[in-house]
């Protein structure tokens, strides 16, 4: 555990430096989970994790456990679960309801004969997540969306799309991880439909 919150720690604050994106001077705008306001899933995070584990009974997750406050600490809790030594399950859930903003899995990869089955359970871990917030897809379509996902995000530090009321987020690190990130979007009516007119 004493590996899993510097380790955790570093994956969020990759993720939400990779969402911010590279600005020309030195303050880099700020991910979209961790703005005010930010839209929530409708879903506890000890509500995911009960649907997540009756759902994939050969992908267990852990109880999520709090991680050091960082500089968002008056909006957001921060938590992590250990799937093993090179997969973790973290989330920014919002403070007070405890309602997800974000849901990541992170994977750290590894050299040798062990590298092929980690990444395939890392994947399904991925899929897995998609899943949960998208019930309708079977496991043969959650991962054909990974896939895609993936592969348009490959070597990206930040990459994202947009589907119906969910933004997927791929932070593709090369050796130092690779981050799958599902959030909620804020839908809006258009402005003909908000005022009736055509």
């Amino acid at each position: 555990m004493k590996i899993l919150l510097p380790v955790l720690a570093l994956a969020c604050t990759a993720l939400a430096a990779s969402q911010a994106g590279a600005a020309p001077d030195t303050t880099a705008p700020t991910a979209v989970y961790l703005l005010p306001g930010s839209p929530t899933f409708d879903l506890s995070i000890s509500q995911f994790r009960a649907r997540f584990n009756l759902n994939n009974p050969t992908l267990p997750l852990e109880e999520f456990r709090a991680i050091a406050p960082g500089s968002d600490a008056a909006n957001l809790t921060r938590a992590a679960s250990k799937i093993n030594e090179n997969l973790y399950a973290s989330t920014a859930l919002e403070r007070g309801t405890l309602k997800i903003k974000s849901m990541q899995i992170t994977w750290l990869p590894i050299q040798g004969p062990e590298q092929k089955p980690a990444r395939a359970m890392a994947l399904n871990y991925m899929a897995a997540l998609i899943r949960t917030f998208s019930p309708a897809l079977s496991e043969a379509q959650s991962q054909q969306k990974l896939s895609q996902l993936l592969t348009s995000g490959k070597n990206k530090r930040y990459f994202s799309r947009n589907d119906g009321a969910i933004r997927y987020v791929v932070a593709d690190n090369g050796e130092k991880g690779l981050t799958f990130a599902v959030e909620p979007i804020k839908l809006a009516l258009s402005e003909n439909l908000n005022t009736g007119t055509h």
